[in-house]
């Protein structure tokens, strides 16, 4: 089993689960991968996601090399991927927060999820980098085109075109991760990052990934004035009452997700 998958509580778990390969994704890995993403976008009662790589040494090495054979890197190109790599780089169907438990290096496609996540959460000891370019190769499946947007572009040239490794500080001091733990405190963070995402209203959750997805190319009013199916189901929501009702009677709401 290439991929661990169970709900608890509300919340998606994925592992990707390869430690013998660092966690590298092969064609079947990658398969198993889109149906677990699939399955998530059509369960309504989850809340997040959490992602990561098994073991303690790597969250996810990208592309299983060995695996890939003699597949030129044009015949690698020409296999889609509209989702990005591990079908979750550049996927904009998945509606509720996805967080990064990035245990260790994250490299190539594995750097490329850490960039399609929403919130991410690293050990001290980890470390990210695109090494695409030292083997000849480019990092096609959202490397490239998400990282400049996501740090300062002349920081971003600098690791596209060396193929240097990022520390973990450095990819926090670049705001790409938003909380820095030791190894053993990881699993604490990430527990109080999906308690905290669970005190808030679903459909409001919701509407907001959709708005900071979705209108980042636009100016502040422009986006501000936008009128979106996610935004007005949150507003007429019951949830919507809930919230404010529970405010008043100083009590805890009650999610319904509707």
């Amino acid at each position: 089993m290439s991929v661990k998958f169970e709900v608890k509580d509300e919340v998606a778990y994925v592992t990707i689960a390869r430690p013998e390969r660092m966690n590298a994704v092969d064609a079947a890995t990658e398969d198993a991968l889109e149906k677990v993403w699939q399955k998530i976008e059509a369960n309504d009662s989850l809340r997040c996601v959490v992602l990561t790589g098994e073991g303690e040494r790597a969250f996810c090495a990208g592309a299983d090399m060995k695996a890939a054979g003699n597949k030129t890197g044009l015949e690698y190109w020409a296999h889609s991927r509209p989702n990005g790599f591990g079908g979750i780089a550049l996927r904009d169907s998945l509606k509720i927060p996805l967080i990064a438990r990035v245990n260790g290096f994250a490299l190539g496609g594995g750097f490329e999820i850490v960039l399609g996540c929403d919130i991410v959460i690293a050990t001290k000891t980890a470390f990210f980098g695109l090494p695409e370019s030292r083997l000849g190769r480019l990092p096609l499946d959202g490397g490239m085109v998400l990282l400049q947007r996501q740090i300062p572009p002349k920081i971003a040239a600098g690791y596209l075109l060396t193929g240097r490794r990022m520390s973990a500080d450095e990819a926090y001091q670049y705001g790409m991760v938003n909380e820095l733990v030791a190894p053993e405190d990881l699993d604490a963070c990430v527990q109080k990052w999906v308690d905290d995402i669970k005190l808030c209203a679903p459909l409001s959750v919701r509407a907001m990934k959709h708005t900071i997805r979705n209108t980042a190319h636009l100016t502040a009013k422009e986006a501000q004035a936008l009128r979106t199916p996610e935004l007005i189901k949150a507003l007429e929501s019951k949830d919507s009452e809930e919230g404010v009702r529970a405010f008043i009677e100083k009590r805890a709401p009650k999610w319904r997700g509707e």
